[in-house]
């Protein structure tokens, strides 16, 4: 059995009642380092020494200004002997940009051991080691310089999980959409313009008409969570349409089959 928890659901202005968007997978494997991350991690009394992957996605700050952070709370406190396992997969250059962040936030405390506490992997695909699942990376519509990228995630029971970070509707989304059995989109805007590097509601309602037998999940949401007064509202989507409050989770059995928290999917 796998299981995929949302630790946060919001967008970069963390909607009222969402933190920052964060997924762990089987608690040990997380999509992008959010600034909320350690706070997240500890509510869900997870260890950051327990992690042994970090995928990240692109470079905005909601989706990376938490490594800081996570490695300093790693080195010094969580896994002071140095003896776990942590690989970082990321696009090139992309090592430059982390370790930059980390030397402006904390000089003098992380940069002589970069390659100590952690194996830097630039694979398009890779094996997680030490866990049921593998990736390969592709790319997606986002703002260019952020580099962004998406995870199509398979586990070895033959589960495959679409996460396609922080991006607009794109011919790869559409392309691997086909063979996934869940599919977690972002819904960084509402209804208010063009916006072709975030999906809106519109686009997730198209979306779902091209592929209505697949699950789909929304996270980096811009509206305030269910039943929240404040700010956006949380829009009325199809059934079939998912709007992920933190917290919420997926099961994943050894058969294929998954449920939504105690919702039967499949």
């Amino acid at each position: 059995m796998a299981r995929i928890d949302f630790l946060g659901t919001g967008n970069a202005f963390a909607p009222h009642g969402r933190l920052h968007a964060l997924a762990i997978i089987d608690k040990q494997i997380i999509i992008d380092a959010p600034p909320t991350l350690i706070f997240q991690l500890r509510k869900a009394k997870i260890d950051t020494a327990s992690i042994k992957h970090i995928l990240f996605t692109h470079w905005h700050a909601d989706h990376t200004f938490g490594f800081p952070f996570f490695l300093l709370e790693r080195k010094y406190i969580s896994d002071a002997e140095g003896d776990k396992n942590l690989t970082i997969h990321l696009r090139p250059n992309g090592k430059f940009f982390l370790t930059n962040l980390c030397n402006l936030g904390f000089p003098r405390s992380l940069e002589d051991d970069y390659d100590d506490v952690a194996e830097w992997n630039e694979s398009e695909k890779s094996t997680l080691s030490g866990t049921d699942w593998k990736f390969e990376r592709f790319a997606v519509c986002h703002t260019p310089e952020t580099d962004p990228h998406g995870y199509e995630l398979t586990h070895e029971n033959g589960f495959v999980l679409l996460h396609c970070g922080d991006s607009g509707p794109c011919e790869e989304i559409e392309l691997r959409a086909g063979k996934a059995d869940v599919i977690v989109l972002e819904m960084g805007m509402p209804d208010i313009g063009n916006f072709p590097h975030h999906h809106t509601p519109k686009d997730i309602i198209s979306f779902s008409k091209r592929f209505p037998n697949k699950l789909i999940l929304v996270t980096h949401n811009y509206a305030s969570s269910k039943g929240r007064l404040e700010g956006f509202q949380t829009p009325v989507l199809p059934n079939g349409i998912h709007q992920l409050e933190d917290g919420d989770f997926l099961i994943i059995r050894d058969n294929g089959t998954f449920k939504l928290g105690n919702i039967d999917i499949q």
